[in-house]
């Protein structure tokens, strides 16, 4: 799989739920329409969070992986 190219990234890292998403809901605003944000998360309830979090405010999740103990998002912002 090729690297997904993105414009802004987000750091949660050591975070536990809600904090993650939270961040995330924070940190997609500053993304353009069309942009792609990189989230990296400790968390594993963010494998059920983050999919719903962009099916509920229309974002797309472009990606989605696991790194060791990591989940890496890529979450084109929609409209």
């Amino acid at each position: 799989m090729s690297a997904v190219e993105y414009d802004a990234e987000l750091d949660a890292c050591g975070l536990f739920c809600p904090e993650p998403v939270m961040m995330l809901h924070n940190r997609i605003k500053d993304v353009a329409p069309g942009g792609v944000l990189r989230v990296t998360a400790t968390d594993p309830s963010t494998t059920r969070d983050v999919p719903r979090f962009c099916q509920f405010l229309g974002h797309e999740l472009v990606s989605h992986t696991e790194q060791g103990e990591r989940f890496i998002y890529y979450i084109r912002r929609g409209a």
